[in-house]
C-alpha cells in the first residue's frame, strides 16, 4: 500500500512560524511533525510515501532525504507556487499513488499538520467503498464537528453523531473519478492542474453509501496555531522525560 502526506499548504495561521518553515516541518516533541506520519506508516507497513508540496517546497528533500531512514522511499509531487487544495492535491499525485497492477487499490492519506497516536495498522486493507475516514471527537476550535458515523460505521452528512475530520483516510482512485461533474466548472478546476476540495466529492460518495469510518478516541491534535504546536511539544516532551518515548 502507498501513502500521501499532505504537506503543501501555507500554514498562514501558523505564522510567523511559517514564514521560513513549512508546518510540516515544524518540530514537536523534538522533530518534524512529518516524521511522526512516516515513522507510523513505515510501522504500517507503507514503503512508498508521496509527499505533495508547494510553500517552501525545497526545505522537505533536504530535511527528509530519500527516506531510507524510516525504510520508506519517498517522492515528492510539486503543485507549483499556489497549493491545489486537498483534492486538487491527491488528484495531482494520482500517477505516483496509483498501482499499475490493481488501478483502484487504496492508498492512505494523512494531513501532514496533524499528530495522533492513532496506529495507521487500524485502517482496513480493503475498504467496502471509496473511502474510509478517521474520526474524533470535536475539539474546542470545532464543536459542530464535520461527519456523522453511524452505528454501522458509515458516514453521512447529516445526524446526531457528528465527529470530526482526523485528517486521515484510506482512499481509492475513484472516488476522484468524476470529480469534474461533482465539482464543476470554474476558474480554479479549468486551470491546470486544477485546484479543488476533497469535501464536496467525500459528500456525493456518503451519499451513495460509499463512505465508511471509526472513531478514534486516543490523543489527537489539529496544529493550526503557534499555541497548538508549544502545547503539543510540551506534552510530547514531558511523556519522553517521565514516562518513556511516546
Amino acid at each position: 500500500m502507498k501513502a500521501l502526506v499532505l504537506a503543501a499548504g501555507l500554514g498562514e495561521r501558523m505564522r510567523p512560524l511559517t514564514d521560513r518553515t513549512p508546518k510540516p516541518l515544524l518540530e514537536a516533541g523534538g522533530k518534524p511533525l512529518i516524521a511522526w506520519h512516516l515513522e507510523k506508516l513505515a510501522a504500517r507497513g507503507v514503503r512508498d510515501v508521496v509527499v505533495n508540496t508547494s510553500w517552501l517546497a525545497d526545505q522537505f528533500p533536504p530535511a527528509l532525504g530519500d527516506g531510507s531512514r524510516w525504510g520508506l522511499r519517498l517522492h515528492f509531487s510539486y503543485e507549483g507556487p499556489s497549493p491545489l487544495e486537498t483534492g486538487g492535491g491527491m488528484h495531482h499525485a494520482l500517477g505516483l499513488l496509483r498501482d499499475a497492477a490493481a488501478p483502484d487499490a487504496p492508498f492512505i492519506a494523512v494531513n501532514g499538520d496533524i499528530w495522533t497516536d492513532y496506529d495507521f495498522a487500524s485502517l482496513p486493507d480493503d475498504p467496502a467503498g471509496a473511502a474510509h475516514l478517521v474520526m474524533v471527537d470535536n475539539p474546542a476550535h470545532h464543536p459542530a464537528g464535520d461527519f456523522a458515523l453511524d452505528d454501522g460505521g458509515r458516514l453521512a452528512v447529516e445526524g446526531e453523531s457528528r465527529l470530526t475530520f482526523a485528517g486521515i483516510g484510506l482512499y481509492r482512485p475513484s472516488l476522484l473519478a468524476d470529480w469534474k461533474q461533482v465539482i464543476g466548472a470554474d476558474e480554479d478546476t479549468g486551470r491546470q492542474p486544477p485546484r479543488f476540495k476533497l469535501a464536496p466529492l467525500l459528500r456525493a460518495a456518503m451519499s451513495r453509501g460509499q463512505v465508511g469510518g471509526e472513531h478514534h478516541r486516543g490523543r489527537w491534535t489539529d496544529v493550526g496555531t503557534p499555541q497548538r504546536l508549544a502545547e503539543l511539544d510540551e506534552s510530547l516532551r514531558h511523556a519522553a522525560r517521565y514516562r518513556g518515548p511516546v
